[in-house]
């Protein structure tokens, strides 16, 4: 990683623009360059953030956390939804029925709290047996959450009052990332939100042409906010990138 914070912000920004700058570039391929270059960026720098640190709890088949309510932005969003429509589309991903399970899911968790939705323990729609099916598309959200010990997480996900001892590099990192894209959006004069991920997917997978109308500047995936009008942190988000000259 850039070794200045705000430099390799600045980077990803720009890296991100040029993308949205693609001349002929559809919604899809847009949502999925979008998606992956935020992913490439955040796994390529990981490592190096937490060398020398403690091993992580999080192992494969651990799903503890996936009851958490999950944010996204909606190019994630966007490439996510067509990462499930290509496993539906195979033989075993049509026994699956990703999407049936993720608007059924959506049923059951739209417009809950973070807390209530913990609360009810209501798995991750892309879960199966454990495992995300969705893990090379999995959001920058559930990339940096990554924590040190399992039985500090098992007892938080159960309601009791303790404190999970979590990776403070995943965190930075998914936050660098993360706004950097919604910078780039932003500038762009696209929706830059965040939605909640069950309703966003469910939103996206019935009506495939939200992706088009949100690179028309339209803000389709409204309906999935996982922000009020005036949230604190979305609010302190625009003063810093307003004080923040845009990249060249």
């Amino acid at each position: 990683m850039v070794s200045e914070p705000i430099e390799f912000f600045q980077q990803m920004r720009a890296g991100f623009g040029q993308i949205l700058a693609a001349p002929g570039a559809d919604a899809q391929a847009m949502s999925t360059a979008l998606a992956g270059r935020a992913f490439g960026w955040f796994e390529s720098n990981v490592d190096e953030q937490t060398r020398g640190l403690p091993p992580l709890a999080c192992t494969k088949g651990c799903p503890t956390c996936c009851a958490l309510r999950v944010t996204a932005t909606a190019p994630e969003i966007f490439a996510m939804a067509d990462y499930v429509r290509k496993v539906d589309a195979t033989p075993q991903g049509a026994r699956l029925a990703l999407a049936s399970r993720i608007r059924e899911t959506n049923a059951q968790t739209s417009g809950q709290s973070e807390t209530r939705r913990l609360a009810s323990g209501t798995p991750c729609p892309i879960l199966v047996e454990g495992v995300c099916v969705l893990h090379p598309v999995r959001t920058l959200a559930c990339r940096g959450l990554a924590a040190y010990a399992q039985a500090e997480c098992k007892a938080a996900a159960r309601g009791e009052d303790t404190t999970v001892a979590l990776s403070e590099p995943h965190l930075r990192l998914r936050a660098l990332v993360q706004h950097a894209l919604q910078a780039a959006l932003r500038d762009k004069g696209l929706a830059w939100g965040l939605y909640e991920l069950n309703q966003g997917l469910a939103l996206a997978l019935a009506e495939p042409q939200r992706m088009d109308a949100w690179l028309a500047g339209e803000d389709s995936l409204a309906p999935a906010s996982a922000e009020r009008p005036a949230d604190p942190r979305r609010m302190a988000l625009v003063q810093v990138l307003d004080a923040m000259p845009a990249p060249a």
